[in-house]
């Protein structure tokens, strides 16, 4: 399908691979909208939710491609999206030249422009599509959504991307700097989250009461997003998981590590991921990063 026919029919059919906590919202968000929604996930009831809501499900990405124009990739890591994309069954094996993959994983930059590579060499374009704001943002189109690619295939995709999100950055067009983009704010995320659970461990320790300080921090200079989402949920020990440790442990080492490649040291990533490594060495890996409270609230 070419650019102009997909300007001309904004619902034509879009798949997401991967419909965990972000990718299941997305698609009920679009499917609200009235887009034609395939799904493919590992957890059968996953899926189950999503065709309560019209979605339709394929049991692999080489049958999604198939019959889809754009495929939203929503899966965890770089050797999952690999997977998806170039394994058994993956979805590159079917997806016709002129089609388009959106890439939302955290992953390395590097990974993200060879995966882009391999697809522009199929004739399948590449968006490099990062996203960040949780589930719930990710439900009502509000998430952040950051954006690199050619400007004519974002174009081609306008009204999907306005669906998927009213916060859209556009951040150029060299594939790979999405992801840059991503992993600096998920760095500084990891940083927040990490002071949060300090302050609070540390006003423990004093004798405060937690609900009042955080009261005062959420209304003072010391406030966060992450940090005030995370530790009310501290506060009353709901430590569901909405996003894993594991998650922000990788994104934060892969902050480093771009970090690194580009020449820069600065003194607080670098901790900040460490006690991410520590709390999934603690035991606390699937649970919710709201349980690094938990973690430092231990006495040594």
């Amino acid at each position: 399908m070419r650019a102009k026919q997909l300007e001309s029919d904004p619902h034509y059919s879009v798949g997401i691979i991967g419909v965990g906590n972000m990718g299941g919202a997305m698609a009920a968000n679009l499917l609200e909208r009235g887009w034609p929604v395939a799904v493919c996930d590992l957890e059968a009831d996953k899926v189950n939710a999503l065709l309560a809501l019209g979605a339709k499900a394929f049991a692999n990405g080489a049958a999604m491609g198939l019959r889809s124009d754009a495929v939203i990739v929503c899966v965890v890591d770089a050797a999952q999206t690999a997977d998806v994309l170039f394994g058994a069954n993956g979805v590159a094996s079917t997806l016709a030249a002129g089609k388009t993959v959106l890439l939302c994983p955290t992953i390395a930059p590097d990974d993200v422009q060879r995966f882009a590579a391999r697809l522009t060499a199929l004739g399948i374009h590449t968006l490099d599509a990062p996203m960040s704001g949780g589930p719930v943002r990710a439900r009502e189109g509000s998430m952040s959504l950051m954006l690199a690619g050619p400007g004519a295939v974002l174009a081609a995709h306008g009204k999907l991307i306005a669906d998927l999100s009213n916060k859209v950055f556009r951040i150029s067009e060299r594939v790979g700097d999405g992801a840059r983009t991503k992993l600096v704010n998920n760095l500084l995320a990891g940083i927040n989250l990490v002071g949060a659970a300090e302050a609070l461990a540390m006003a423990q320790a004093m004798g405060l009461d937690l609900a009042t300080t955080l009261n005062v921090i959420e209304q003072s200079s010391g406030q966060s997003w992450i940090g005030s989402d995370r530790m009310q949920r501290a506060l009353v020990g709901d430590y569901a998981p909405r996003a894993h440790v594991t998650l922000l442990e990788k994104d934060t080492r892969l902050g480093v590590q771009a970090a690194q490649a580009a020449g820069f040291e600065g003194p607080l990533g670098a901790r900040a991921s460490a006690v991410f490594a520590q709390a999934h060495a603690a035991g606390l890996a699937q649970e919710d990063d709201a349980s690094l409270f938990k973690l430092l609230r231990r006495k040594p």
